[in-house]
């Protein structure tokens, strides 16, 4: 094979390397200040749950409280265990952070504004997703702590049973949908009454997507009372942050990923033609911050389940459950000769 020359690497696939970059930069940098602020609005929205205030002073109604306590971290020494595995150690937070991040080159937020519209979409979307279990283990072992250990551990057995419930889910959309790519979901035509059908597992996504990212009252491989903090006890400064940052990032891609599958994406609600005005992204953001509300809502209102009643509810009751929903939503399609036909 020839070397190949700068000009060819930088058109690369047929447009050229600035503009890749440039796409890229335009999902990261957005999606970086919207962590920053969804921060703020957690602290915002729980102050006034709890009657309080929340942050006030930092900035025009404490808006830039969030950039100071970033300030403030990357400010701090970094202290790495003496019995740690150092490389390991540290490439834990940053391989959290990157997949919630690399996730988003096939997510459209309008029509064609996605950085990858591949076929299968929706299956990459479910791999990357999944693999941030690995991220979570790695801090866990490489800490040389029992705690951080057992934090690794839960969140590994809490992830995997929730993926299941959702992988079922995701099979329910798309027997309504006939296709993996993301674009074409959003798109499709759904009768009201499958609309209505999907309802339920829209539940059962949202309460799998909360365990998915260990947020409360799920959050039980940071359970301070047993483990000291789990997997994140021996992690200070940046190394701590980009944690903090890939958790609420990967709550931002769920809440995205929910957005497509089952509210329609940058598609006006109820299919309402005279708001087709508003642009789509405005749509889609507004639909994210609707769950976004959801994990807020749940983390001030619920207490903390026991890890027993945690496993119960995914293994005992939301499994089932969408074997069961799954069998009804093909054989409703079927009998209703509502199955999409593939081009």
């Amino acid at each position: 094979m020839e070397p190949m020359t700068l000009m060819q690497f930088w058109t690369s696939y047929g447009q050229p390397l600035a503009f890749i970059v440039l796409q890229i930069l335009a999902f990261v940098v957005p999606l970086l200040i919207a962590v920053a602020y969804l921060v703020y609005a957690e602290r915002k929205v729980m102050g006034a749950m709890q009657l309080r205030q929340g942050p006030m002073t930092v900035g025009a109604f404490g808006l830039l409280q969030t950039f100071a306590d970033a300030i403030k971290l990357f400010s701090k020494e970094l202290i790495i265990p003496s019995a740690a595995s150092r490389v390991v150690f540290l490439l834990a937070p940053l391989l959290t952070l990157m997949l919630s991040l690399v996730a988003w080159s096939v997510i459209p937020v309008s029509l064609g504004w996605v950085i990858a519209d591949i076929n299968v979409g929706i299956l990459y979307l479910f791999a990357v997703s999944s693999m941030g279990v690995y991220g979570v283990l790695m801090a866990g072992w490489a800490s040389n702590s029992k705690y951080a250990f057992l934090g690794g551990m839960r969140s590994a057995a809490q992830m995997v049973s929730y993926e299941v419930s959702m992988g079922l889910v995701i099979v329910c959309v798309l027997l309504c949908t006939g296709s993996l790519n993301l674009t074409d979901i959003v798109m499709t035509d759904r009768p009201w009454w499958v609309d209505i059908m999907l309802f339920p597992m829209f539940v059962v996504f949202v309460v799998s997507i909360l365990a998915e990212c260990n947020r409360a009252p799920f959050d039980l491989p940071e359970g301070e009372s047993e483990l000291s903090g789990g997997f994140l006890v021996e992690y200070s400064s940046a190394a701590f942050m980009l944690f903090f940052l890939a958790e609420y990032a990967n709550m931002i891609l769920m809440s995205a990923m929910a957005t497509v599958l089952f509210l329609g994406g940058w598609l006006p609600p109820f299919g309402i033609e005279a708001l087709a005005i508003v642009p789509g992204i405005i749509w889609f953001g507004l639909k994210v911050a609707f769950i976004l509300f959801i994990y807020i809502w749940v983390r001030a209102t619920l207490p903390r389940y026991r890890y027993d009643q945690l496993m119960r509810l995914g293994w005992k009751i939301f499994l089932p459950f969408t074997l069961i929903w799954v069998l009804l939503m093909a054989g409703t399609l079927i009998a209703m000769d509502a199955l999409p036909v593939v081009q």
